[in-house]
């Protein structure tokens, strides 16, 4: 089955970190989009650079900016083939996000 690991983060975490503990959250963010089971990994830019779009009454309203203001935003997700949502949870605890004042927010995707 598929799961989506979507990361949230607050801004600017990961130049907060001193320069070795960086390095070494980068390279555990490459290790699991090396991961055989990942199928897609995708680090996002700023929600600054957001455009929220909304349809009403026939018209296409634009927003610019993320769709809520929050204190963590969508920072990236990774797309997983896990045998089930134990093995997608261990998948989650290896990203740094997780650890470092993050969330990782595992959810199935449906299929097509």
């Amino acid at each position: 089955m598929q799961y989506a690991l979507m990361i949230y983060i607050e801004p600017g975490y990961g130049e907060a970190l001193p320069g070795e503990d960086q390095e070494a959250a980068y390279a555990d963010y490459a290790a699991l989009a090396d991961d055989p089971r990942c199928l897609v990994a995708a680090q996002l830019r700023s929600a600054e650079t957001a455009t929220s779009v909304r349809v009403a009454g026939g018209r296409t309203l634009m927003t610019d900016g993320p769709f809520a203001d929050t204190k963590e935003v969508l920072g990236g997700i990774y797309l997983v083939e896990a045998a089930d949502l134990d093995e997608a949870i261990e998948l989650a605890a290896r990203i740094p996000a997780a650890r470092l004042g993050g969330a990782v927010e595992v959810r199935p995707v449906v299929p097509r």
